[in-house]
């Protein structure tokens, strides 16, 4: 008689970025044990009957600001990673920019004890490349970062010029460590959103007309030359910008490791959706023109683009929600809507499923060294697995979602499919649409050393 295994989810179809295939899935300590026809499978003590949907390996969101330590109030590490887990992501790499940032070890440590007491899905850390931390980063390295995040932009927590730059890319080459940055030139956004204001600009759009898309393609071509001279790993974060586009297709072809990632915003809405419905979209860098979300689409075709992420990045209404667009803050949530969004894509025929595990699962997974313990099904991987709902046909109601902030720039939007059931490393978070157990399940993942 067969030993009965921890779980078995039976009779789905199997998503990997090379096709679908009808198969189930056995799990034992919460890894993949084997990956057969249904007949094959050997007993357990929970089956899952996922008869006729979809299975895809749980999402690696790279990109996601859960506000803890420090701002709470906006989103905490327990909402934040329940609201992830109703969104089929099963791994979240969390930004440094909290009180303290993950800037030293000693903030690291307390965003560590923090997110193992309350996270409910795995998760990494993001140490944070400042004008004053180079020193730091080896203690980052040492305590396990995912990877280092830089701001180029004007953002009021850390940021770094092109020397500290420079010489943190070649910190990070040492290290082994790859530096996601926020590409954008601060002095011409200062310069542009002074004139603005001066001129009595107080419309969404003045967030545009402060960023042109030449903010991008300066500080993206500088990312790529330094990672290029430092023989380091580099990530262009929320790329909205087709114009960037060259620059990075270049710097892989030279042999740059340089990937990139965009979100569902910039695929989805234009500058003409924020003119609309105003601050609620303000985000850095902004949504662009129309022409700008088929550049991008074509990117994640061709593989200029790398990954999806979300920018998970929330706050509340009497923050987002000002009549002078300048004194809006920019972000805001997107765990909950992504895999809605892109699912409805796949029904218009826009992408298909094995694309979105491509750019959703295994490319994250890769980027940041989890692969292939994270991004895919199959054995000995973890087993986080998400089972889909592709008819399910709903409205999307920021009222309804678990996190904190309950503003979405998708509010309104006619979806169609969503995930139903989230497994992390065999253990069922959300059951049948709902959210099932205690925070603290998540554990901190570290990235494979190569």
């Amino acid at each position: 008689m067969k030993r009965a295994v921890d779980l078995v989810v039976r009779g789905g179809k199997v998503v990997s970025p090379h096709g679908i295939v009808a198969a189930g899935l056995a799990v034992q300590d919460g890894v993949i044990v084997a990956v057969a026809e249904n007949e094959a499978l050997p007993d357990a003590r929970e089956t899952i009957d996922a008869a006729g949907r979809y299975v895809i390996p749980g999402v690696v969101d790279p990109h996601v600001h859960f506000r803890s330590p420090g701002f709470e109030y906006k989103e905490d590490w327990a909402s934040g990673t329940a609201a992830a887990a109703l969104g089929g992501v099963t791994t979240v790499l969390e930004m440094p920019n909290s009180d303290p940032p993950t800037s030293t070890l000693e903030g690291l440590r307390v965003k560590q004890a923090v997110a193992a007491r309350d996270a409910h899905v795995d998760y990494g850390l993001y140490g944070m490349l400042g004008q004053g931390n180079l020193g730091d980063l080896p203690d980052l390295a040492r305590h396990g970062v995912i990877g280092l995040k830089c701001f180029m932009g004007n953002n009021p927590i850390g940021h770094c010029d092109d020397g500290a730059l420079l010489e943190g890319f070649e910190i990070a080459a040492e290290l082994g460590l790859r530096v996601a940055v926020h590409a954008e030139n601060a002095t011409i956004i200062e310069r542009r959103s002074a004139r603005l204001r001066d001129a009595g600009r107080r419309d969404p759009l003045a967030h545009l007309e402060s960023r042109p898309s030449v903010c991008a393609v300066d500080a993206v071509g500088r990312v790529i030359a330094f990672a290029e001279a430092a023989g380091s790993r580099v990530h262009i974060t929320h790329e909205s910008c087709q114009d960037t586009l060259p620059l990075i297709r270049s710097g892989k072809a030279r042999g740059v490791e340089v990937t990139a990632e965009t979100c569902p915003h910039y695929l989805i809405l234009t500058a003409e959706d924020m003119k609309a419905r105003g601050p609620i979209l303000r985000v850095n860098p902004p949504i662009r023109e129309a022409g700008h979300a088929d550049g991008l689409w074509a990117g994640l075709v061709d593989g200029t683009i790398d990954m999806l992420a979300t920018d998970h990045a929330p706050h509340t209404a009497a923050e987002k929600m000002a009549d002078n667009i300048w004194e809006s803050w920019s972000g805001f949530g997107g765990l909950e809507t992504a895999l809605p969004v892109m699912l409805t894509e796949v029904h218009r025929g826009r992408i298909t499923l094995p694309q979105y595990v491509t750019w959703a699962c295994l490319a994250p997974a890769r980027a940041w060294g989890l692969y292939p313990r994270k991004g895919v099904l199959q054995v000995g991987a973890d087993a986080d697995i998400v089972i889909l709902d592709l008819d399910h046909e709903d409205t999307i109601r920021g009222e309804r979602f678990r996190s904190k902030s309950k503003l979405t720039p998708f509010e309104g939007m006619s979806i169609r499919g969503r995930p139903l059931w989230t497994i992390v490393r065999g253990r069922v978070v959300v059951r049948d649409g709902a959210l099932e157990g205690r925070p603290g399940w998540g554990r901190m993942v570290t990235r494979d050393a190569r």
